[in-house]
């Protein structure tokens, strides 16, 4: 099979020790493509994304301001974060969206950043991966005000987590939905209902790596490797061979992303 993990921390902290095993385990089984996620306002943090998509083929970078760092965002950071976007392997904005469940930064903050990441990517004509948790009503207006209006970026709803009467205002908005290991969990039964309902061209996988490991590496640190546990299940779900569900996948994320 050859896979496409869509969203990893492959520079978070967790991988410092073995990092060039994750990769070559990653070589191994299948995974041709990752998207290396991260902090647009930490310029360290962005730097080593985009080293670590530089010096690998198979990675790629996706930068911006999460909402839990939305009181950072400030004239500079978006600046920042503009000449980011014109590298040639950063391939998008995020993860950018609404946390209502953590609430690191005030909601005002959050909902700034947010409108003004989504403009900077309608802009630029760059795709955004959104992170939304308990904040699905307002987000769902914001985006839906922005899809209305013709500004509204492509979109991925990345590590969804929503019932499938959210996931179908989503979907109506021409946004992509993609799934991390939390579909192979036992009390999973409102992804396996948006994972078997949602058109299969719209559906992408992912790790959210070292979070989010699936059945039956639950509890461990989860890396890229492991995305082919989420795309079996996906696979059974909709009554399709894993094959044929992990080159659908690989396809959508190549086409959201805009690679070749």
């Amino acid at each position: 099979m050859k896979l496409f993990d869509t969203h990893a921390h492959l520079t978070d902290e967790r991988f410092r020790d073995d990092l060039a095993d994750v990769l070559e385990r990653m070589r191994e089984g299948g995974i041709a493509r990752a998207v290396v996620v991260g902090d647009a306002s930490d310029e360290g943090a962005a730097a080593a994304v985009l080293k670590l998509a530089a010096a690998h083929d198979p990675l790629y970078a996706a930068l911006g301001v999460h909402p839990h760092d939305a009181s950072r965002w400030e004239t500079q950071v978006a600046r920042r974060l503009e000449g980011y976007l014109a590298r040639p392997k950063v391939m998008a904005l995020g993860e950018i969206g609404l946390d209502f469940h953590y609430d690191f930064s005030p909601r005002d903050a959050q909902r700034a950043a947010f409108d003004a990441q989504l403009e900077m990517a309608h802009r630029l004509g760059k795709p955004c991966v959104l992170h939304i948790r308990e904040a699905h009503g307002e987000a769902a207006e914001l985006l839906a005000a922005r899809h209305r209006a013709g500004t509204l970026p492509r979109c991925v709803m990345h590590c969804y987590s929503g019932s499938w009467e959210s996931a179908k205002q989503y979907l109506g908005m021409g946004m992509y939905i993609s799934f991390t290991g939390v579909i192979t969990f036992k009390n999973a039964a409102k992804l396996v209902e948006v994972a078997q309902k949602m058109p299969i061209e719209r559906l992408m996988i992912e790790t959210d790596c070292p979070y989010m490991a699936p059945e039956p590496l639950r509890g461990r640190r989860n890396e890229p490797a492991h995305v082919a546990h989420t795309a079996a299940r996906i696979a059974q779900l909709r009554g399709m061979t894993p094959e044929a569900l992990a080159e659908a996948a690989f396809d959508n994320g190549s086409r959201f992303f805009g690679i070749d």
